[in-house]
């Protein structure tokens, strides 16, 4: 008997404001594509300027899965997203859909091709006194602590990477064994095992500097002109939120907070603006650092972003993605 040949999984990545959304949005126009997040800031409810989420019209239209799944007070880790992504691709495949994951949280896109490690569960308590250690002498004392006890884990981990940091520390403490002692005992099943697909990467890092610099600042100024001051006091109101929390890790919200605790004026002073760009193009940076150390098994196609849309057309064409019926 023949065998039916297997699904396929598609990803698209890249940089902060490189255009991947809009992207999608017109892809989904034509082809019966499931987009999921891939993004550690949008899961979380109320932050959506500031995170540059799709609108409730274009979430109405062309509904994204994990996006608008946590409160900002939750903790949200990548075995999380790992575990959460699968159920949504293997949900559209079960609907006759092709799943699309789109977004720029590289670590994410990693640990759900190459699979992650069952590692031991979250404990606030322990979580609370690594914060309030970051805060009191430093993401980068965490850092060397994390060196002392597993050197391995730590030589992966740039030492402002407080989330990274702070889940390889709580690990240890824990379990009393290092990330690097369960990676290596456990071993890790790539989506092509866990979901029996096919999976093709797709992505956008061709971009001048200079272009995507502009694109930032653009993207930056509209979000204040959208009322981002706003959404920011709106979730200052909540009682059990602070700036140790993960969500608040997000680029511009912790700008936004700090300079509303020394001023309730809504006009963004010219250095917190700097920072804030500043802020998001170091992210950008680090993403398009991935992007070129990418390494993979899995078929790898980079686009320019002018001719995007009809280089990605004709790959899903390819693969015989169906496409959207018109009643």
């Amino acid at each position: 008997m023949n065998q039916q040949p297997p699904r396929t999984v598609f990803a698209l990545m890249g940089p902060t404001a490189s255009g991947k959304t809009e992207l999608v949005i017109q892809l989904a126009d034509r082809f019966n594509l499931a987009p999921i997040s891939v993004d550690s800031a949008m899961v979380y409810r109320g932050m959506d300027i500031g995170t540059a989420k799709p609108d409730a019209n274009v979430l109405h239209k062309c509904p994204h899965a994990l996006i608008n799944i946590l409160d900002p007070e939750e903790d949200f880790s990548v075995g999380d997203f790992v575990q959460q992504a699968d159920a949504a691709v293997v949900e559209a495949l079960n609907l006759g859909k092709t799943p699309l994951l789109v977004g720029g949280t590289m670590l994410y896109f990693k640990r759900f091709r190459d699979g992650i490690a069952k590692l031991p569960g979250r404990d606030p308590e322990i979580r609370s006194e690594l914060r309030q250690q970051a805060e009191d002498k430093g993401t980068r004392h965490l850092h060397s602590e994390l060196k002392q006890v597993d050197p391995t884990t730590a030589g992966r981990i740039h030492p402002n990477n407080y989330s990274r940091i702070e889940r390889a520390l709580e690990v240890y403490k824990l379990s009393g064994r290092t990330m690097s002692e369960y990676l290596k005992a456990q071993p890790q099943a790539s989506v092509s095992h866990r979901v029996r697909c096919n999976y093709i990467e797709i992505s956008i890092a061709n971009l001048s500097r200079p272009e995507l610099h502009n694109r930032i600042e653009s993207r930056v100024h509209n979000m204040l002109a959208l009322g981002f001051v706003d959404e920011v006091k709106t979730l200052m109101q909540r009682p059990r939120l602070s700036l140790k929390a993960m969500s608040m890790r997000a680029v511009g919200y912790r700008q936004v907070w700090k300079h509303l605790t020394m001023s309730s004026d809504a006009l963004i002073d010219t250095p917190t603006l700097d920072l804030i760009v500043a802020g998001t193009r170091q992210l950008a940076r680090r993403q398009l650092t991935w992007l070129r150390n990418w390494q993979s098994d899995a078929q790898h196609v980079s686009v320019q972003t002018p001719d995007a849309f009809d280089v990605v057309a004709r790959l899903l064409q390819n693969y015989d993605v169906p496409q959207r019926s018109v009643s």
